[in-house]
């Protein structure tokens, strides 16, 4: 069973259809939209403050979100696939975003729209990545322009594969369950 904890006060909260892998951890202020999942190894810590999560948002194996107390939030938004090793800390993430293997991405940074940040990469504090954008190396620089419709395919792609994966350890469970 996923570790779900609350703490001082906070009670993490789910919306509908969402997988949380038997060792994931999500602890406090969090609040995480439908068909969302959060995969082996992960870590959405929101007790030193909050983490708002849209629908579709796939957090793969060992990712870590965490914040800074009292200065940062995490804020991601709809159809968003976080890597697998990615380290969000108190940042901003738009929707249709791919954040790649790896990465890292530090506070109060702000993934614009449609953007695809390159695995690996590390985005320092405060960057604004422009709306459609490809970012990667360390720190993270400017590429070029995404082709949006592509953009939109891959991570649209990817999000409803991760779906599908969550959904064969739901029949899983539900056939050990008979």
């Amino acid at each position: 069973m996923p570790i779900i904890k609350p703490v001082r006060g906070f009670t993490p909260q789910f919306g509908k259809n969402c997988f949380f892998a038997e060792n994931a951890v999500v602890v406090g202020d969090v609040i995480m939209g439908n068909d969302c999942s959060a995969w082996f190894s992960t870590v959405i810590r929101g007790d030193v403050n909050s983490i708002r999560i849209g629908n579709k948002v796939n957090i793969q194996d060992g990712a870590v979100l965490h914040t800074l107390y009292q200065k940062s939030v995490i804020e991601i938004a709809d159809n968003v696939s976080i890597g697998h090793n990615v380290c969000v800390h108190g940042a901003r993430i738009d929707q249709n975003c791919l954040i790649g293997i790896n990465s890292v991405i530090l506070d109060h940074a702000h993934i614009g729209e449609g953007s695809i940040i390159g695995a690996g990469s590390v985005v320092l504090q405060g960057t604004k990545i422009e709306p459609g954008s490809l970012y990667a190396g360390t720190p993270a620089r400017r590429i070029k322009d995404v082709d949006p419709e592509q953009a939109k395919e891959m991570i649209e792609k990817i999000a409803n594969n991760y779906m599908m994966y969550a959904s064969w350890f739901q029949e899983e469970s539900s056939a050990s369950d008979s």
